[in-house]
């Protein structure tokens, strides 16, 4: 391991520790304060834990209250999600390994976790961003009776994670881990399911022929193999020690899937024993560990908004242009999906997140200390492991990978950034991820076609409409608008214009799916079109420069005219009513920008105006 971090590195975790320094030391007091005013049980009265215990009849629970660490488990098992449907049956799993250990166990509550594919294009995705903070809010409240000594929380996919460590981090006097359940087995490849997408969207593949590509790349239980947001997130959670390292690619219901799943609960029991909380775990290091490991691997620009939100949570301050940073020197190291050919199963078979974290230790691009805190060294995070019956054991990896062309070292990086640039100009700011698009086409010149909805930019390609050098801007889709829904469903058609020779790109206030690709986009913009932001004031015709390599984002208008202009207004009326969406009114009028990320509940920082 390398005894020096690297410079740049060093600079961003000192900037966050300063600009942090007010806020992660009041939460810090608060959680030290919390745990000597809330001990678990200590404040309850018998009526209170009558009712905690009573359908404990007969358990370990209600015998031994006062004798053993108790746990609380905060689900988000459904079985509309393939990689949460594994979690069926971990409560009783999780009962019979606590047990065994000399712990007990109850369900504390179930969040809800919606599945971003089945949304994607739909009403529903709007609900999509803002499911994060309702999750946020369902953990506080799946803890809030105080019974637990520690907790496990069960969630892999997209907001789902996020939004439980959001909500944890409210109670993080306490130990956590987090449990996946592993990804389903190769399919259809990727890359092939991108293909069929791309001729249905040019008229030349029958939807019979798309539905048979969809349902054989997802075709079982587990997580979606490509590397999207689902999969950022178990990498994420392993670099800030919150998952066992090694663990979160193992396939589900196999021995060692079930050996690690003990060990997370050994892990967990140890956390209890030594009092390590979790707002311990989850420090300044820890964030820019889970930010370097989100670049060198190419991950989901999602986690722009999501760590800053994480963070926020936590007390800490940090800002996109950290990632810039950390991006200038971060070299890549992965190409799964949706930036190459493989998927997180042959990630996996190359080495998976032990040589990936080992290369990243010895160059110095990770920070150990926010592993120390237990005790460990940093190799720990490099280990892999192997399951003897029931018992996971350790063992060092090879020291190379196994397949180059997935997982390289960093003395041989893929590209020497870690792919992702904020950009900037007279449209705001805005985030580019760079891993997948060709350098040919990271700077784009182009006249603006604009556009309020993803379907409206669906029927312009299907009219001919978009045949030629075009930046399509879709504006209105920023989180006070609508939600800020992921527009995956513009890639095909986007992906089949730049194939045909033409200069083209994306331009929008709301997201792209952490399956970002080929397609050079400036997602996320800030300040957003529905609060006055500079994209409500663009017209077609318009000439945008995005250029990845100088940062900029920009339109081609003389300063007087572009001052003298006035906004366009947006008609938000159907997307604030109907299927559920008049709920999330209040999340809508309060949320903050997707810099500050895009969060519509309190933190231990305020929500900027």
């Amino acid at each position: 391991m390398s005894e020096s971090l690297h410079s740049i590195v060093a600079e961003v975790l000192q900037a966050i520790r300063q600009r942090s320094t007010a806020t992660r030391t009041a939460y810090v007091a608060h959680m030290k304060q919390q745990a000597l005013n809330y001990p678990p049980r200590k404040s309850l009265s018998c009526g209170n834990l009558a009712h905690a215990w009573a359908a404990e009849t007969g358990s370990d629970v209600r015998q031994n209250a006062d004798e053993k660490a108790h746990i609380g488990i905060v689900s988000a098992y459904n079985d509309m999600l393939s990689a949460h449907q594994p979690y069926q049956h971990y409560p009783q799993r999780l009962r019979a390994i606590a047990s065994q250990l000399g712990l007990t166990v109850q369900v504390a509550g179930g969040v809800p976790a919606m599945c971003d594919g089945v949304t994607q294009g739909q009403p529903g995705m709007d609900l999509s961003l803002f499911s994060r903070d309702t999750i946020a809010l369902g953990t506080a409240v799946a803890l809030s009776h105080n019974v637990f000594d520690g907790m496990v929380c069960l969630g892999i996919c997209d907001k789902i994670v996020p939004g439980l460590l959001m909500g944890a981090l409210a109670f993080g006097h306490l130990p956590a881990m987090f449990i996946p359940s592993g990804p389903m087995p190769s399919g259809l490849s990727n890359t092939e399911k991108h293909a069929v997408r791309q001729a249905y969207a040019q008229g030349k593949a029958s939807e019979s022929e798309l539905m048979e590509a969809e349902q054989a790349s997802y075709h079982s239980p587990g997580t979606c193999t490509f590397y999207g947001t689902a999969n950022s997130n178990q990498v994420l959670l392993e670099a800030m020690g919150l998952q066992l390292p090694g663990t979160s690619f193992i396939p589900p219901e196999t021995p060692l899937r079930h050996a690690a799943t003990r060990a997370a609960m050994e892990r967990l029991q140890q956390r209890i024993a030594r009092g390590t909380a979790l707002y311990q775990l989850v420090d300044e290091a820890a964030l820019v560990n889970a930010m370097v490991a989100l670049l060198a691997s190419g991950g989901s620009t999602n986690h722009t908004m999501h760590l800053v939100a994480i963070a926020a949570c936590a007390g800490i301050r940090i800002q996109w242009q950290d990632f810039a940073r950390l991006s200038s020197v971060v070299p890549l190291l992965a190409r799964v999906y949706p930036n190459g050919e493989a998927d997180v199963n042959q990630f996996h078979q190359a080495g998976g997140t032990s040589v990936f974290f080992t290369g990243l230790f010895e160059a110095g691009l990770m920070c150990e200390r926010s592993v120390h805190i237990e005790g460990e060294s940093a190799a720990e995070l490099a280990r892999q492991p192997r399951a003897e019956g029931e018992t996971l054991r350790w063992e060092r990896p090879l020291p190379v990978s196994q397949d180059e062309s997935v997982l390289r070292l960093p003395a041989n990086p893929f590209e020497a950034s870690g792919g992702l640039v904020v950009l900037e100009g007279n449209l705001g700011r805005a985030i580019m991820k760079v891993s997948a698009v060709k350098a040919a086409h990271r700077k784009v010149r182009a006249p603006a076609r604009i556009f309020a909805t993803q379907e409206a930019v669906q029927a312009a390609f299907q009219a001919g409409e978009l045949e030629r050098d075009v930046v399509v801007v879709v504006r209105f889709q920023g989180p006070a608008a609508n939600g800020m829904p992921e527009l995956h469903k513009l890639s095909p058609a986007l992906g089949v214009l730049q194939d045909k020779g033409f200069s083209v790109a994306l331009v929008t206030d709301g997201r792209m799916s952490g399956a970002s690709g080929k397609v050079p986009a400036a997602i996320q913009v800030c300040p957003e079109a529905v609060l006055g932001g500079p994209l409500a004031k663009l017209r077609d015709g318009d000439m945008l420069v995005l250029d990845a390599a100088s940062g900029q984002l920009h339109c081609e208008v003389d300063v007087a005219e572009w001052e003298a202009r006035t906004c366009a207004e947006a008609d938000t009326a159907e997307a604030s009513m109907t299927l559920g969406r008049s709920l999330f009114a209040p999340f809508r009028s309060q949320v903050g920008d997707a810099e500050s990320g895009a969060m519509a509940i309190g933190s231990y920082l305020p929500l900027p105006k």
